[in-house]
């Protein structure tokens, strides 16, 4: 399939926009926003509290990928916030009109957006954007990348003790993630991996955990407080088809270090292979399973 160029990266006319709800009566009928022109109230919630919830959904080939599983998804994380957004239908046509837009000619990423809306009422939000796949993913995809190990505050069974805190839901509130990416940078690195206070691998900030071990593939379990990720369940569906085995067990960093391959798998990065972790650099043999394989088929790219 073929992927945007940097110059089409670089591009800001290259982004989509369309609009279900905006702060207004218009209804839920798909329209497409021009995207250099302004959509949010200056008191939406989404901008002055990041009350809301999103998904973002790679576009390739013009067909986005697995878009049942991000509704699903989606469903949850803004019943845990006692959202009530556009249906799945409405989203869905929502969806098509933006990837018509977007076209065939290079992978988008494509984001649902709901928000509680403006704070003096109105309703909810609704919008969804499409913009290009970077290089930096791209390269994530073709190099592997080097992660630190990053404390996120909290034990791993915080999410069953305090549900208010929306662990596994997808929520706008996205600053600590953000900041966690930039100080990796800083430092070096292109990735995080989150511990909980007591040890245990989570995810990163963007991803899902994976490792291959024994000739099984492993990732944490979402009672860890963690985000379901919906390119794990794809890619597992595959994975059975082929005999092979993958399983979720809690983990520690210990077992990152002795895998015989570690993964960071999203919906627009894709799988991006772990090479270092802090100041250990892991092994560099071919894995007995192709990751990168299994999700380019969850996905419609292979």
């Amino acid at each position: 399939m073929g992927t945007a160029t940097d110059s089409t990266v670089d591009r800001p006319d290259t982004r989509r926009v369309v609009v279900l709800v905006a702060g207004g009566p218009e209804g839920r009928r798909p329209r497409v926003h021009p995207a250099d022109q302004p959509l949010l109230l200056a008191d939406d919630l989404a901008a002055v509290r990041g009350d809301g919830c999103f998904e973002t959904l790679l576009v390739v080939g013009g067909k986005v990928a697995k878009p049942e599983r991000h509704l699903a998804r989606l469903r949850r994380s803004s019943a845990a916030l006692e959202l009530e957004g556009p249906s799945d239908d409405e989203w869905l046509a929502g969806i098509t009109l933006a990837a018509r837009e977007w076209g065939a000619a290079a992978e988008g990423m494509l984001r649902l957006v709901l928000s509680r809306g403006p704070e003096r009422g109105g309703g909810v939000t609704a919008y969804i954007t499409v913009a290009p796949v970077g290089p930096q993913a791209r390269r994530a995809r073709a190099e592997g990348i080097g992660v630190t190990v990053l404390s996120r505050g909290f034990a791993s069974d915080f999410g069953e003790s305090a549900p208010w805190m929306l662990l596994g839901s997808k929520t706008l509130s996205y600053a600590a993630n953000m900041a966690a990416l930039r100080y990796a940078t800083a430092r070096g690195f292109d990735d995080v991996v989150y511990l909980s206070s007591d040890g245990e691998v989570l995810e990163g900030p963007r991803s899902t955990v994976v490792i291959l071990r024994d000739g099984e593939l492993i990732s944490p379990p979402g009672e860890v407080g963690i985000l379901e990720g919906t390119t794990l369940g794809a890619m597992a569906e595959v994975a059975e088809r082929e005999g092979i085995t993958v399983r979720r067990e809690r983990l520690l960093v210990a077992d990152l270090l002795v895998a015989d391959a570690v993964w960071l798998v999203s919906s627009v990065t894709l799988a991006a292979r772990v090479r270092r972790i802090d100041e250990v650099t892991l092994p560099t043999a071919e894995p007995s399973i192709d990751v990168a394989t299994l999700v380019d088929r969850a996905v419609g790219r292979a």
